[in-house]
């Protein structure tokens, strides 16, 4: 299989963060088997294409408005996908639903969809999650390895020194991580 996680958002801009962060997180702690790519897409858009076509499973982090309390994790699949994504949330967003309608034109649309979003509570510049949505990275990434394993992906919690060794973006603090049965 090959399966693309890809967190979208925009660093400047408070929760909208919030799937780069999960990603962020899922690379720092956990190492997979090859067939699996972790991407940062930020706020890029069609340069995303050739990235996400053909893929037998796309898994989008991501902050989405759905109405929710801020913090609250939502997992939508397949064609739910789409639909959400044509309202943006933020000017900066990558227009998934405008990749993802090129992909279907060109029959390199994935073949199954997953998008793990969380609710975000502050769109405003800043830099740094609000708490709400900072203590919903873990229950995000929980959701992602979940999909993963359903898929037959082998994953394994990375060692302190992998840990330690992992190159971060992270501009606020890291998640904060105690004990494997968190996950």
């Amino acid at each position: 299989m090959k399966i693309l996680v890809l967190g979208i958002g925009n660093l400047l801009l408070s929760d909208e963060a919030a799937g780069v962060r999960i990603i962020e997180a899922l690379g720092q702690h956990y190492a997979f088997t090859p067939e699996i790519d972790i991407v940062d897409g930020g706020t890029a858009g069609m340069e995303l294409i050739e990235t996400m076509a053909c893929r037998d499973h796309l898994i989008v982090a991501d902050a989405v408005l759905t109405g929710s309390a801020p913090g609250t994790v939502t997992k939508l699949c397949n064609e739910e996908v789409p639909a959400l994504f044509t309202r943006k949330i933020s000017p900066h967003q990558l227009g998934l639903s405008d990749v993802l309608m090129a992909l279907r034109l060109t029959d390199e649309f994935p073949r199954q969809i997953t998008l793990i979003g969380v609710e975000p509570g502050s769109l405003e510049p800043a830099i740094g999650l609000s708490p709400r949505v900072q203590q919903a990275i873990i229950p995000a990434m929980q959701q992602i390895l979940a999909v993963l394993r359903e898929s037959g992906i082998g994953i394994r919690e990375k060692t302190a020194q992998e840990k330690a060794d992992y190159p971060t973006t992270c501009l606020s603090s890291s998640v904060p991580f105690t004990t494997e049965s968190q996950i």
